[in-house]
């Protein structure tokens, strides 16, 4: 169950269970990671399975179901969207992605849970103000496309490995760093909802025995949820009767205007600020993530979600720290396939999950994000200041926190480049002394 078997390696093409030599096509597709051999069956499945993973793929999937959900609702109102079409963007990324996430997970038995790019989202929110949705459609369509090839090419896992580590999760850390300044945050702004959710954390953490049979953010939630209801903090109507969603297939318009806007920023965002963090997350938890095959995924996934009007597929970083945060390596795959399943019920019925879930209290989703972020934000710090390329680490931190985009990019991309530049002009000297082991 453990070991080095479990991992993905590269295909060499020539093995009897590479993809074969025989056309061009196949050869680029020969780069990709091989699955996990043997792949877990349904008994091995149940026996990894367990409360504390059953927590972490549950946290994960609220996080990705509340405040990224409500961002998705703000560009698409603003960008004249209907509410079936808003619907069916919400299928997609829900749906869609979480048929991805448990094959994946399944495949290579890690925790590789997709969702879809929060900073492509916002990018996409002025591009409607002056592009029809249609043609913001074809840029979907184009990105997923550029994406399959890059990753069947091998070239990302290479640009990828040309990065040091630290400076990497120097934009992790900064990337993250909003999680735990929301937890204090929350504490400030209503702590009859956030102190006893973090209380009720602190209480299981510290006590292992009790924390194995109740896990911590399980805890957390489950307070939160009764202190809410208590003080009347649930709206009622937001209840509702369930509905499923009717999605609505769209025909894509191409525009060159669409695609110099949009097609390259949005690549960017996936494959290096959304991607990025979610290799550095899983390596820093001791996964092995298929950069290549993932890749050749977000890339399927935006082309299948551009159908239904979704955004560009990506491998996330915050659900996936969230999902590694705690419990045994080998057993992390099973929360992901668990958050995956949850994501195909909320796409199915989209429309009344995210009415429930918009309505919860601001700081109860502030504060559950924020718990499940600790471990990974400590991990961040440690792996960027411990040793080799500190100052790019800092300064890549620096500019990802400083927040400011430029040429319609976030700032997280920013924060890589800046990094490597720092370090390649300042501490030169660190690429050849790590070069065998970054």
């Amino acid at each position: 169950m453990q070991g080095e078997s479990i991992l993905p390696t590269p295909l060499t093409g020539n093995g009897t269970q590479g993809f074969g030599d025989q056309t061009s096509a196949s050869n680029m597709f020969s780069h990709l990671e091989r699955p996990a051999s043997p792949r877990p069956g349904w008994r091995q499945l149940i026996a990894d399975f367990g409360p504390t993973y059953a927590g972490n793929g549950f946290i994960g999937w609220v996080f990705a179901a509340t405040a990224p959900v409500a961002i998705i609702l703000s560009v698409g109102t603003r960008g004249g969207l209907s509410k079936s079409e808003l619907a069916s963007w919400i299928f997609g990324v829900f749906f869609i992605n979480g048929l991805i996430s448990i094959l994946f997970c399944w495949m290579y038995r890690q925790p590789l849970a997709f969702f879809w790019t929060i900073p492509g989202t916002v990018l996409v929110g002025p591009a409607l103000t002056h592009l029809s949705f249609a043609e913001v459609i074809g840029a979907f369509y184009a990105t997923g496309v550029l994406m399959l090839v890059l990753g069947a090419s091998g070239w990302v896992r290479r640009a990828m490995q040309a990065v040091p580590m630290p400076i990497v999760m120097g934009m992790v850390a900064g990337v993250f760093l909003r999680f735990g300044l929301d937890l204090v945050r929350a504490l400030h702004a209503d702590i009859a909802i956030a102190a006893p959710m973090v209380a009720t954390f602190l209480l299981l953490a510290a006590l292992p025995g009790l924390g194995r049979r109740m896990p911590p953010l399980i805890g957390a939630l489950l307070v939160g949820a009764i202190g809410a209801a208590v003080l009347g903090r649930v709206d009622a109507a937001a209840l509702g009767s369930i509905e499923l969603v009717r999605p609505v297939v769209h025909m894509p318009a191409w525009s060159l205007p669409a695609m110099i806007e949009l097609v390259v920023p949005l690549a960017i965002t996936v494959l290096v600020v959304q991607n990025g963090q979610g290799f550095a997350v899983l390596k820093a938890a001791g996964h092995d993530p298929p950069i290549d095959a993932v890749t050749v995924a977000c890339g399927v996934g935006s082309v299948l979600g551009a159908l239904v009007g979704s955004v560009c597929t990506c491998l996330t970083g915050p659900t996936n720290a969230i999902i590694t945060h705690s419990g045994e390596r080998s057993r992390h795959y099973t929360a992901g396939i668990f958050t995956g399943l949850l994501a195909v019920a909320f796409g199915l019925m989209a429309p009344t999950f995210t009415r429930l879930m918009l309505h919860a209290p601001k700081a109860f989703i502030m504060v559950l994000a924020g718990l499940a972020m600790l471990r990974v934000l400590q991990a961040a710090f440690v792996e960027s200041f411990k040793g080799r390329f500190t100052l790019g680490a800092l300064v890549s931190f620096l500019v990802t926190v400083a927040d400011l985009g430029l040429l319609n990019i976030g700032a997280a991309f920013w924060g890589l480049v800046a990094g490597f530049a720092a370090s390649w002009w300042l501490e030169r000297h660190e690429f050849s002394a790590s070069s065998p082991a970054s």
